[in-house]
Order: C-alpha cells, then sequence, then structure tokens
C-alpha cells in the first residue's frame, strides 16, 4: 500500500510525541541488559548457561518481528489505525511479564518469563520503526529514527539508573533475588504501558485512500500471507541490505558478548571477585554495572540528536564506522580498567555507537525500499539482528568455557575485537543516495 497524498512535515514536538512510546519498550530492554543475567546468576546459572538463556530474544525477534512487520503493513482499522494495535498489545504484554518476572523462584522460571517479555518487545518493536517512516517525509527520517535512539538511551538509562539506585536504597531481602530488584522490574511494568498510550493518545496515523484500502483487502492471502511475502521481500531486497546483514553479523554478536558479560567483567577487575566467591559484592558490581550502562545511555541520548547533523552533513556511512571503531577501542580497554570511575571513559564512546547502532542503519537503507513494504523490511532488518544473537547464544558458550577459560574480561575484549570487524564491513557499503521514495512496480504487490 502506498501513501499517494504527500505527508506533512511534522514539528520538533510532533515527532517528540509520536516516539515517546519507545521510551518504554526500551526500559524493558534496559532491564534485559542489565539486570536478566544477574538474575540467572542469582538463581545459581553457570557462566557458560548464560548464552543458551538468552536465546529467548534472538528466537523471538527472528519468529515474530518479520510476521508482525508484514501484518501491520496490510493492517488498517478505522479506529486503531495500522502500527499502533501492534505495539499496544506488545506493550502491555511487557508489562505484565516485568511485573512477575522478579518472582522467578528458578532459573527456568525466569527463562520462560524472559521468552514471553521478548515476544511482547518483538511485537512492540518493528511496527514502531515502521511508525516513523510511515508519518514522517524522507528529509525527517533522520530526525524520526535518531529521536528513537534519544528514547532508547533515556528509557535504558532510567532502567540502569534504577537498579544502582535500589541497590543502594531498599533493603536487601533474604530470598534468592534481591529486593531492590523488584523495584526497577515494578517501575519498568508501569513505564512500558505509560509512554506507549502518550504516544498512541497524541500521534494520529496517516488513513489509507479509498483505492488504497479496496487494494489492501484484495491483497489478503489467508494464513500463508506472511509468509509469502516475507519470501518476496528477501529474493527482491536491495543489495545494500545485504551488505548491512555483514555489519550486523560482527556488531550484534559482540553486543550480546557484552551484555552478558559486563558485570562479572566488572566484578573481576575492580571488586576482584565472581558471583561464586563473594554474592554480596557481587551485588555492588551489578550495581555499578547499571550505574556504567546507564551512564552509556546518557552519551547515546545526548548524542543522538548530534548523530542527525553528523549523518546529514557527512554521511550515515561515515558516522556508523567511526562509532564502531570508537566503540570497539572501548571494549577492548575496558576489562583492564580497575577504577571503577575510569569505566565511564570508554563507556562514553560505546553510548554515542549505541546511538548510532539505534538510527543510523536505518537511514543507510530507508530510502531503498519501497513505502508499502516499510513493516516487512523492518522485520527483515531485525532477522539480520537476532540470526547473529542467535549464533552467538548457541556458540559463545563453549567458546567462553573452551577458549576463554570462562573469562569475562577476555569475553568484553573478544566483542571488542568483533565492533572492529563490524567497522570495516560498514567500510564495504555501497550507500545510494536515497532520491524519492522508491515505490512497487504497478500490480507488484505480493
Amino acid at each position: 500500500m502506498s501513501f499517494s497524498i504527500p505527508k506533512p512535515h511534522l514539528s520538533f514536538q510532533q515527532i517528540i510525541n509520536m516516539n515517546v512510546g519507545f521510551f518504554g519498550i526500551q526500559y524493558s530492554f534496559g532491564l534485559q541488559q542489565s539486570a536478566v543475567n544477574p538474575i540467572y546468576d542469582f538463581l545459581g546459572a553457570s557462566p557458560d548457561q548464560i548464552p543458551i538463556l538468552n536465546l529467548a530474544g534472538p528466537m523471538t525477534g527472528l519468529l515474530i518481528q518479520p510476521i508482525i512487520g508484514v501484518l501491520s503493513d496490510k493492517t488498517w482499522h478505522p479506529r486503531f489505525g495500522r502500527r499502533k494495535p501492534y505495539f499496544f498489545i506488545g506493550a502491555l504484554l511487557c508489562s505484565i511479564t516485568l511485573f512477575f518476572f522478579p518472582f522467578s523462584s528458578s532459573l527456568w522460571m525466569a527463562a520462560g518469563l524472559l521468552w514471553v517479555l521478548d515476544a511482547g518487545n518483538n511485537t512492540a518493536m518493528e511496527p514502531y520503526r515502521a511508525f516513523i517512516a510511515d508519518k514522517l517525509p524522507s528529509d525527517q527520517h533522520a530526525t524520526g529514527f535518531l529521536t528513537q535512539s534519544f528514547f532508547t538511551g533515556l528509557g535504558i538509562t532510567l532502567a540502569n539508573l534504577s537498579l544502582f539506585v535500589f541497590q543502594k536504597y531498599f533493603p536487601q531481602g533474604h530470598g534468592k533475588i534481591p529486593t531492590w530488584v523488584y523495584g526497577s522490574f515494578f517501575l519498568g511494568s508501569f513505564c512500558s504501558i505509560a509512554s506507549v498510550l502518550w504516544s498512541i493518545k497524541t500521534t494520529p496515523e496517516i488513513p489509507p485512500t479509498a483505492e488504497e484500502l479496496a487494494a489492501l483487502r484484495a491483497n489478503k492471502k489467508g494464513l500463508a500471507e506472511p509468509f509469502i511475502e516475507i519470501a518476496h521481500a528477501i529474493k527482491d531486497m536491495p543489495k545494500v541490505m545485504w551488505q548491512l546483514a555483514l555489519v550486523y553479523l560482527f556488531q550484534w554478536y559482540a553486543l550480546f558478548c557484552y551484555w552478558q558479560n559486563a558485570s562479572k567483567s566488572i566484578a573481576q577487575s575492580v571488586w576482584h571477585t565472581s558471583p561464586s566467591a563473594d554474592p554480596k559484592l557481587y551485588e555492588e558490581a551489578v550495581g555499578w554495572t547499571g550505574l556504567v550502562n546507564g551512564w552509556y545511555n546518557v552519551a547515546t541520548f545526548l548524542s543522538a540528536f548530534g548523530l542527525v547533523w553528523l549523518a546529514n552533513k557527512y554521511s550515515p556511512k561515515l558516522v556508523h564506522f567511526s562509532c564502531l571503531v570508537m566503540a570497539g577501542i572501548g571494549l577492548l580497554i575496558f576489562p583492564h580498567i580497575e577504577n571503577k570511575y575510569l569505566l565511564f571513559a570508554p563507556m562514553t564512546g560505546f553510548g554515542i555507537a549505541w546511538a548510532s547502532m539505534m538510527g543510523i542503519p536505518y537511514l543507510m537503507v530507508v530510502g531503498n525500499i519501497p513505502k508499502e513494504r516499510y513493516g516487512v523490511y523492518m522485520g527483515i532488518i531485525n532477522m539480520m539482528i537476532v540470526i547473529p544473537m542467535i549464533l552467538q547464544n548457541l556458540t559463545f558458550g563453549y567458546i567462553l568455557k573452551h577458549l576463554l577459560n570462562n573469562n569475562p574480561g577476555s569475553a568484553i575484549s573478544f566483542a571488542g575485537a568483533f565492533l572492529i570487524i563490524a567497522a570495516l564491513a560498514t567500510a564495504l557499503i555501497k550507500t545510494v543516495p536515497p532520491g524519492d521514495e522508491v515505490q512497487l512496480p504497478m500490480g507488484g504487490g505480493h
């Protein structure tokens, strides 16, 4: 489906309003980054079990996001719209799951709830990306996608700061999971649904014309339609997306290595301990990891709008290459730092790179895909993210145990090297300057 009426330019306030919901979605993601793996540690997981226990995120992303993307492309409801029903249902599922997560009494209960939480996150995520492309003219795409980077940083920052603050001021409790973890998850439960409701309330979707609506209804192909559409979209995928897939292979493998091992690396280098050696000291390391991760997300939301200017002045490719190099060097340094305050230095560069990762790759491809397929292609981009994560979850446990001696610092260095390789892959991308939005040929809808 295409929009035949030119899209109006939105004010900066309107762009902010339409992206507020991303704040709640990313708060949930921040807890997954910084709190879920320590919960696994508290429940007795061994280091080499952590990758497989994180399989929920990439698997649900692989299964859910492309299908949801197709369905949202083909949806229109006069009251509820096209994309909004999906990110509302996803946010509601996240909100409920976040509330129950800290009550996990066993390792496999926590792992099961993570599957549900990730299903909710993935139901919300790509329709939200497509929502930006739907609403904004091409010359506002940079502002739209990097406003999402701003709210990504803000949401994850609050999640990580909540871990640090609650760890300092909440009573510790006597169960397997400390009491302070509950506060962070309860706050996330509220933020997830409240922020999405704000965006739904303040931002109308663009309705299809009568002709577009008729074409949409005539194009229904039953239950097999999402799978047919995904297959056709992959077959027709522009070259720049295949080039981006190589970048993502190394980039997202590296990020999962960092998130799974950050708290244990900090415990090792700063506190000279581990989860099994001194659980109380490890709790301090987890709280400080929340602060460190919170700081890199502060850098994310402070730098997001600066990256808009740089991407417009130079090129998205150059910006992303530079950011990946900066992040890779930061992670190579990270495990060798013994002063906990010096950890904030490499994480500043990592945070700027995280802002780029959340917005710049979409700028490199959005001008090369037809707007009738925004949803499905945003889902396919997510497949490029989750396949490296699945590979990481299936392979890194072996690498960590047999090649890196279960050393979390070595895992972080491994991640740094992979980010440098991702930067080199970015340099190989042949970008096509986006002109007018790409259209499917007449009769070309699948």
